[in-house]
């Protein structure tokens, strides 16, 4: 009887030390904490969310599971997941052109909804992005990430009396660069979201697009003339992938190139001189809207099993006080607020820039379809830039391509 005894009580001895040890993470009781799980961008976007999650896991008694994936595969795993009951991710981050193929998708839960009411705080270029139908629907997602295209150029190069208000005046410095032995214009020029990303500014400077009422109309004298002028451009300098392209431009290898931001901008200030982009083809054009914005959101999946926990997280994550904390590690903010804190701006005066840009950016074109005609229309981009194709015959093959496509 005792050694019987005696075995029952090991036996619970042993069932709660096991439990114990199973319960416990980080000194907390896990059967306590909920996950959630965060698909995040990775590189300096998962290193904001990881610096400031601690104090939300505190305050929420929960835990942040931030998984770090490139554009790609944010993008391929997220559609994947979206066809399981019960998601893997509770929160993932969104590149805004891909906003409707996600809400086309079912991807995203409607945050308006959950009970979400706008936060007019962000900037409004940035906070429509989240909305479906753009840019007066419901909100489906917060802008964690300030983005827009801008010229970055190096004055070694170009001179500092550089006239970055017209296209023109830019080609005449490219080539007076040439000519003391640097290269001009630098491109991102491979196929698919690179070079449509790097001519898009360029076409819409001269009064070209590629839509208008959802209907194409790429095929256009001014669709011709912004091909023209960008191969002119290119042939003063050098097409390059993103990292030789930043390099070029911040070494002085290369004049003045298109990018964004997050490229040039790290917690210790940018690597090169930052303007608007121009929205005149010449001196005497009129000023078009012309940056591309491009800013990461963060939505929450419609096969989330913790809603209203992701709501609160992505409010927190998109919140001033992260955004503020988010600037050390070369973060971009998206509230009017930063942007217009003197003691910030006297940090970062490139933000003045960067806020100018935001506002007068434009939105890529807001269909499902987008990634299929970045792919079609850079290989024709790129088969002209190399001289195998006509401007001619680009932009009447590129329609074809892209009408194909949009009626899919």
């Amino acid at each position: 009887m005792k050694k019987r005894l005696f075995s029952m009580i090991l036996i619970s001895i042993l069932c709660i030390s096991t439990a114990a040890c199973g319960n416990t993470s980080g000194g907390t009781a896990s059967t306590n904490r909920t996950t959630i799980t965060i698909a995040a961008r990775d590189g300096s976007f998962s290193d904001v969310i990881n610096a400031v999650k601690a104090d939300f896991e505190e305050s929420h008694n929960c835990s942040l599971n931030v998984l770090s994936f490139s554009a790609d595969d944010i993008r391929n795993n997220t559609i994947e997941d979206s066809q399981k009951e019960t998601g893997s991710y509770d929160i993932i981050m969104i590149d805004d052109p891909l906003m409707p193929e996600y809400i086309e998708k079912n991807i995203l839960c409607n945050l308006t909804q959950l009970g979400y009411t706008d936060d007019e705080d962000f900037v409004e270029k940035s906070r429509l992005l989240g909305k479906d139908p753009y840019p007066l629907g419901a909100t489906y997602a917060l802008p964690f990430s300030g983005n827009v295209q801008l010229i970055f150029y190096n004055e070694s190069v170009t001179g500092s009396d550089i006239d970055l208000t017209n296209w023109q005046s830019i080609y005449e410095s490219c080539l007076e660069a040439n000519k003391s032995g640097k290269k001009g214009y630098a491109i991102r020029g491979q196929s698919g979201n690179p070079i449509v990303s790097d001519f898009l500014p360029i076409l819409w400077s001269y009064g070209g697009d590629i839509f208008e009422d959802h209907n194409v109309i790429l095929d256009s004298q001014e669709s011709r003339d912004a091909l023209e002028f960008y191969c002119k451009l290119y042939s003063t300098g050098e097409n390059y992938e993103k990292n030789d392209l930043v390099n070029a431009i911040s070494s002085g290898e290369a004049g003045i190139a298109l990018g964004w931001p997050s490229w040039f901008i790290s917690g210790t200030g940018a690597s090169a001189k930052i303007a608007q982009i121009p929205g005149k083809r010449d001196k005497n054009s009129e000023v078009l809207p012309t940056g591309e914005i491009g800013n990461w959101l963060m939505g929450i999946t419609s096969n989330s099993s913790n809603k209203e926990l992701a709501l609160e997280t992505i409010k927190y994550l998109t919140s001033k006080d992260v955004q503020v904390k988010a600037l050390d590690y070369g973060g971009v903010p998206t509230r009017t607020s930063i942007f217009r804190d003197k003691a910030i701006l006297d940090k970062y005066p490139f933000f003045e820039a960067i806020y100018s840009g935001t506002n007068n950016s434009r939105v890529r074109p807001r269909t499902a379809k987008w990634s299929s005609i970045e792919e079609v229309f850079g290989q024709e981009l790129v088969k002209c830039i190399n001289g195998e194709q006509s401007v001619d015959d680009t932009i009447r093959i590129s329609q074809q391509k892209i009408e194909g496509l949009a009626s899919q």
